[in-house]
């Protein structure tokens, strides 16, 4: 949907408010467009001068990605291998598409069921060194992808590799987030 252009006194109080935005950390500011030349307006609109105020900083926003939430406790826990899954989801021997679905059908039953850690199971990515062309490994490459875009991704806490009893490489830790008890 287009919007009427700026006239010049816009323009320019615009490029006012602009220069006193700074970017987010990790994000870059986008350079302002060169001023074009306008055409002389008929009549002249005083504006008053803008007294910019201190940024306001807004809480950040719910995340819906899945969490880097853990506690020290629970990594300490899952590095160590002491944590019992409660649900295993196993992808091997299954196509993208398939193994896609496993996931999300796993997911959906792990929240239902009120569990907590689950082992998923993927396979050991391709060495690096590998010289032959293959598409190993590219259930492991799309998991990421698939929990962040997922619709259970904003009950996620956390992705952890596995500890070793329980797959190491092959596999990772889904930890979702305790469920929240309604005020009902």
């Amino acid at each position: 949907m287009a919007g009427r252009r700026l006239g010049p006194d816009e323009e320019a109080l615009w490029a006012r408010v602009r220069a006193t935005v700074r970017a987010l950390p990790g994000r870059r500011n986008d350079p302002l467009p060169p001023a074009k030349a306008a055409p002389a307006p008929e009549k002249k609109v005083k504006v008053a001068p803008v007294r910019v105020a201190a940024p306001v900083r807004l809480p950040p926003a719910r995340k819906r990605e899945p969490g880097q939430t853990l506690d020290g406790g629970w990594d300490r826990r899952l590095a160590g291998g002491v944590v019992a899954p409660d649900r295993i989801i196993d992808l091997h021997g299954h196509t993208l598409a398939s193994a896609h679905a496993a996931l999300d059908h796993g997911l959906a039953q792990a929240a239902a069921g009120g569990d907590r850690v689950i082992l998923l199971v993927t396979g050991k990515p391709p060495r690096a060194g590998s010289e032959r062309p293959h598409a190993r490994g590219a259930i492991r490459a799309s998991i990421e992808d698939w929990l962040r875009l997922s619709r259970h991704a904003g009950a996620i806490a956390a992705v952890r590799n596995a500890h070793p009893r329980h797959g190491g490489a092959g596999a990772l830790y889904i930890v979702l987030r305790r469920p929240r008890e309604s005020n009902f």
